[in-house]
Order: C-alpha cells, then structure tokens, then sequence
C-alpha cells in the first residue's frame, strides 16, 4: 500500500441489513430529481416519439460524487412550433440530493434527445459530454470551472443523422479517446404514418433504409475526423443501430465494437490493430441468435457473467434477451436458454440491460428495463401490454439465473414504458444504484438497500499514458481464488453510460488477495492484500 500510485479515498465498513428489506427504494422525490420524459406524442405517431432517451453516471465536477445528466427528446421538430424542454443535469450534493445545474453549466440542449455519453476526449482532467440527437448531435467541452462550452462545429463533430448510442474508447490505442455513434434509420417526419387494423401505429423499422455509423478519431488537438468508411465500421444496408458496447472479447488488447441492430444482424466489428475493423459476427456467432434469427436488439452491456476471464454480451430485443457466453476461442455460444433467461423475458420488450452485483456476493446480476416500442399493442394483442414491468434476475453462481422481481422492491410490481439504465453508486455507500429513463413518464433513481451488507472494493483509474480515465483498462480482482474480471467502458444499456469506478463485490471476504489491472497502453500493474470496503484510486505508473 505504498506504492506513489495508489491512493485511499475513504473506508467504509460493511453494513448488515435486515433481510426483509427490500432491494431497491425508489428515492426519486427525495433525492431532488424531477425529471419527466417528454416525447412530443402526437396522432401521427411519429417514430422518433417512442424512442425515448438515456442518462448517464458521471462526476462532472471532480467532488468524487457521481452527478447525472439526463437526455430529454422533446416536441416533434418540423411538426411542432412548442419549445421542448430539454435536457437536465442533476449535481450531486454527496448527501443523497441532487441540485438541477443545467442553466450554471450550460449544458441544456433542446434537439430531440436520444443519448449521451462522458469521458474525458481532450486529457485535461475534467469529463466532457456528447449528446446524441434525431438531428445533430452536440459537444460539450468541460472547462473545469463548473461549466461547458459547445464546441461541436469547432471539434469537427457534423452528425445529422438520426443518433441513438454513443461510446467512448481508444481505438488506436494513442492515448486520447475517440467516439463511436449509432445512428439508426434514414427517417424523416413527412414519411406516411403507418397502419394496424386501420389503426394508426408507429412504423416497424424494416420499412425504413438504415444508415451508417460514425468512427470519430481523436485528431489530438481538439478536433474530431469521421474516419468510419475507412476504418469499414459502415454498413447502411444492415446497419439499424440501437446500442453499442466496446469490449475486448478477444483478450488481444485492442478495443473491438458490438452494435446491436434493430431487426438486422448485429455487427461484431474486430479491432484489426492498425486503424481498421473487420466485422466477425458471422463467424463469432454473435450476428443473430442461436436459431439464426436477426432480433429486434435494442440496448446491451458486457460482463464476465460465469467468471472465467472472458468478457460475455448481453442483449435485450423486443423478445427474448441474448446472453452470448464467450468461449475463449474468438466465438460466442447463445445461452439464453441454459441461463434461463428465455421464457422469462419472451413476453417483455428488453430495452436496456444492465449487468450489475447487487447483492456484492461476486457475481453479475442483470437488471431489464422493458417497455414495448408499440402504444396501441394492447388493440393488437393480449398477449403483452404497451407499459411492463422491469425485471431482476440473480446469478445463481453456476451459470444459470434467477428471477427476484417479486421480491426486489414495490417498485418492480408496477408497469412503466422503460427506456434506458444507467448504474452507479450515487451515495458512495458501496453497492450500484439503477437510474431509469421512461417514454414520456418520470424518471425513476433507485436505491439499493442491501448490496453493502457484503465486503465491496471499488477502484478508480487515472491514465497517464493511457487515456486519462482508464477506458479499456481490463481489471482482475482476486479474493481467496475467486477472480472477477471488468472493463472500464463508456456507453452501454440503451443510449446511456454508468458509472466507470470498477466495483467489485466480495461477498464475505474482508480482503483482496490481488489486483492485476493492463492498461490500454500495456503497462501492468499489480497489488497485493488489498483492504475492502474503500474506494482506491490508481494512477498508471510510467516506463
């Protein structure tokens, strides 16, 4: 615990929590968060409408409390003369309670919103926001000093086409960040509306052309060049993104791309290493599903769910989720029956999975925000419903999980039309919080009330050589020879980004044996006898 590059925040101990508490409480009024979706919702039935928007977990000020900023779509542009309301940012007061900020820090953006993601692009200490729109898109630049500056024409950033998802991430591994943006289709508001029974419906995205994703590169001086059609990260023909994760399945260091595609395959892009991708998902197995199917994918996350060093992918569609277990080879096996997640997610519409350890018992959990995309589904079926109820499984430690809905909380007995998660320790009390936008309905912070009845370590990463906040950075947790393996990541779920502190639960284990963490640049770094239930920070040490 000497070492120069490693620091300790604060230590907490565990706290034992009656076991008839519930496991999330819906804290939304107390903690100061007012936000209500707005959609625009019209008789027309616009697409754009029942999309909804994301959130994202992260500390905008550096007080080591996780602020939340919070994507709002708005009022039909072209259609409507109304000024929508825009987004919001929420600051954290480290006492449970958010002040809104939008108006000090300027970051108030009005175009019908879809998502946003954070990361710190120019390595100057403080984390910038990009936000992504049915329109263009917008970059915020964090000046330090508790606002931001629009820079989106000077960075080069002209996405106009219809966004959905944003990530950060190093694709070049030179040290700054560059961004990835989903867009979806090629849609326009004078299109026809469509119809059901002679009922006026949103239209299904087969109708419409898809179009082409955006690779941005960092150029290093503020700027941004799209880079896509060289880098062979297009393909409009297929292309009708919903999410995005960046992970390395591969364990080859290099940062590769999975993108979720509505009713197209979804496109696993390899990190050739030298400025290209190639797309595997056909011979990864990662394309469709286990019945060669292309689902209609919405949000997706990545996680070792069985703890075997490999980095797995987890998708929510309209139905059915996918659970792709990582073999190790390079491809991927669908195990969404064998983890018994397919007849109990079949009925729901997936829109935003999240892989999370709410109990800290060293395992990941999953977390489903459902809603169905369509609004008048109740006059076309009885077999599901417009507004769902969102679920929680446990892993059950073998491979397999568990719905716990019933007993996770009131909240999880009411329907709501779900849209996006982000996850994150709001209250630093050491377990993951769940932030949930809905379509056109009030947002929703849950608390968790149990995780930190177990031993918790929670470890913030600075670059020095790497990017400065650690995305790609791969961590390995070692505790009386059970190893947890993370990535720090920008962007997943549906159109949001969590919380990028690594947090690793150690159900009864009071000590980390080892930390192993490689950085994108490829320095190593390990520590031994690690104390749990703090929060360390680490700063990559130089050559």
């Amino acid at each position: 615990m000497a070492q120069r590059w490693l620091y300790i925040l604060f230590l907490i101990p565990a706290t034992v929590f009656a076991t008839e508490l519930p496991v999330f409480v819906d804290v939304t009024e107390e903690a100061g968060i007012q936000f209500k979706h707005t959609n625009g919702k019209t008789e027309e039935r616009y697409l754009i409408e029942t999309m909804g928007s994301g959130a994202v977990f992260f500390d905008y000020d550096n007080d080591e409390d996780l602020d939340l900023y919070v994507v709002n779509s708005g009022y039909v542009p072209g259609i409507s003369d109304k000024v929508s309301p825009g987004n919001v940012f929420y600051q954290n007061e480290g006492n449970g309670h958010f002040i809104d900020v939008t108006e000090i820090t300027g970051t108030g953006d009005t175009g019908y919103g879809m998502a946003a993601a954070a990361a710190d692009y120019d390595n100057d200490g403080d984390q910038d926001l990009y936000v992504a729109n049915f329109g263009q898109d917008v970059l915020y630049r964090n000046d330090g000093d508790g606002t931001f500056t629009d820079v989106t024409a000077s960075a080069g950033i002209d996405n106009e086409p219809w966004a959905v998802s944003v990530a950060f991430f190093d694709f070049d591994l030179d040290g700054d960040l560059d961004i990835f943006v989903v867009n979806y289709l090629v849609y326009d508001v004078s299109m026809p509306p469509s119809t059901y029974r002679g009922i006026v419906g949103y239209g299904h995205p087969r109708l419409y052309q898809g179009t082409p994703d955006v690779l941005y590169r960092n150029n290093g001086d503020g700027t941004f060049t799209d880079i896509a059609q060289q880098a062979g990260v297009v393909d409009p023909s297929e292309g009708r993104g919903m999410g995005v994760v960046i992970c390395d399945y591969d364990n080859d260091g290099w940062p590769d791309i999975y993108v979720a595609n509505d009713t197209s395959r979804n496109f696993l892009y390899h990190n050739n290493g030298n400025g290209t991708f190639t797309d595997e998902s056909l011979f990864t197995g990662t394309g469709y599903d286990g019945d060669g199917i292309a689902e209609g994918s919405m949000g997706i996350d990545c996680g070792d769910y069985n703890k075997d060093g490999w980095l797995d992918i987890l998708i929510a569609n309209s139905e059915t989720s996918t659970l792709y277990r990582n073999n190790q080879d390079g491809s991927f096996t669908d195990d969404t029956a064998v983890a018994g997640l397919s007849l109990t997610t079949y009925l729901v519409t997936g829109y935003s999975p999240l892989f999370l350890d709410y109990d800290n018992d060293a395992d990941l959990d999953i977390f489903f925000a459902n809603g169905h995309p369509q609004d008048i589904i109740h006059e076309l079926t009885d077999k599901t419903t417009y507004a769902q109820k969102d679920q929680l499984f446990r892993n059950d430690g073998n491979g397999t999980y568990t719905e716990i809905s019933q007993d996770a909380g009131e909240y999880f007995s009411q329907a709501y039309v779900g849209r996006a998660t982000a996850g994150g320790d709001y209250d630093n009390d050491g377990d993951t919080d769940i932030f949930i936008v809905n379509s056109n309905q009030r947002a929703i912070l849950l608390r968790n009330e149990i995780g930190n009845r177990h031993h918790w370590l929670r470890i913030k990463l600075i670059g020095t050589i790497s990017n400065r906040d650690g995305i790609g950075t791969r961590v390995r947790v070692t505790a009386n020879g059970d190893t947890q393996t993370a990535e720090v990541k920008s962007g997943s779920g549906y159109a949001s980004g969590s919380d990028q502190r690594l947090l690793f639960g150690l159900g009864e284990h009071a000590k980390v044996d080892r930390v192993d963490i490689r950085w994108p640049s490829g320095t190593m770094q390990s520590f031994e006898d690690v104390l749990c239930n703090q929060t360390v920070w680490i700063t990559e040490k130089s050559p």
